[in-house]
């Protein structure tokens, strides 16, 4: 198998397990991914994914155990060693092992290489449904390994024939289970500021549509989002994806807007040419 992971020190072969039992990750939940991927064999903004990545560590109280030089060294190696010309990469910082099951004393630091996943590449071109849920994530800001209430309702969503949750609370849109959500209202696009993991695609789809059109970065009302013209979604692996239906109400005209498949466009040339 040519994928290999990082563990503590040592690269390994993938399929090696790394984590002893009394892991923080796994007796408390205590523990932080991030993902990201190459294009023409280039991490993709590596910069802002570290430095997300580092923020999510220092909120955690968790100190990193390598430098972003360190790591670029780390990611060359795995990179090579996979023989693919893309990859993805995926960090998981946990607490670390725990005598007491409570103190952090050394955290765990996993790096695996995985191959890039095909999320719906169909669902560009046509749109995804989603289904509203009520919820905020805790510590938002903050890419923790707690996903349990898109596990939970995996079954609804096959049967719902959904791609995806859309959390609200009190009236008020934050964001998808991995991605971030935009509206476009009259030409004018929106996204949420509040409750929301600071997506990295989220931030490049920003630079990108300023542009070429006015933008708010503010609270959004659900009310909003299901009376918009156009609404989309953005992730490392849905790039720029239309949203057409939130639970049985379809938005705008129930297709893939026109404004949305104009970013998506300037996202994919960016992406295609990257490190060119």
């Amino acid at each position: 198998m040519p994928f290999h992971q990082y563990f503590n020190g040592d690269i390994l072969a993938i399929n090696e397990p790394v984590f002893q039992t009394n892991d923080l990750g796994l007796l408390r939940g205590y523990g932080l991914f991030d993902y990201f991927r190459t294009y023409n064999g280039v991490p993709f903004r590596w910069d802002d994914y570290w430095q997300r990545f580092e923020n999510s560590a220092r909120l955690l109280k968790l100190t990193l155990p390598v430098t972003q030089e360190e790591t670029e060294k780390i990611l060359a190696d795995l990179h090579a060693l996979s023989g693919e010309q893309e990859v993805a990469f995926r960090f998981v910082l946990t607490g670390g092992y725990a005598p007491d099951s409570v103190h952090v004393v050394q955290p765990n630091l996993l790096i695996r290489t995985e191959a890039l996943p095909q999320d719906n590449p169909a669902g560009r071109l046509k749109g995804i449904k989603v289904i509203p849920y009520e919820y905020v994530r805790d510590l938002p800001e903050i890419k923790t390994t707690n996903y349990v209430h898109m596990v939970l309702m995996a079954d609804e969503l096959k049967r719902q024939q959904a791609a995806d949750l859309l959390f609200y609370k009190d009236g008020e849109v934050s964001e998808l289970t991995r991605s971030n959500i935009f509206i476009f209202r009259d030409s004018k696009l929106i996204t949420s500021n509040r409750n929301i993991l600071n997506g990295i695609t989220r931030k490049v789809v920003l630079e990108l549509a300023k542009l070429h059109f006015e933008v708010e970065v503010r609270p959004v009302s659900y009310q909003e989002v299901i009376t918009a013209d156009e609404a989309f979604t953005t992730s490392t692996t849905k790039w720029v994806m239309p949203v057409v239906q939130i639970g049985e109400q379809p938005i705008g005209d129930g297709t893939a807007g026109k404004q949305t498949l104009f970013l998506q466009e300037l996202f994919e040339k960016l992406v295609l040419n990257w490190g060119k």
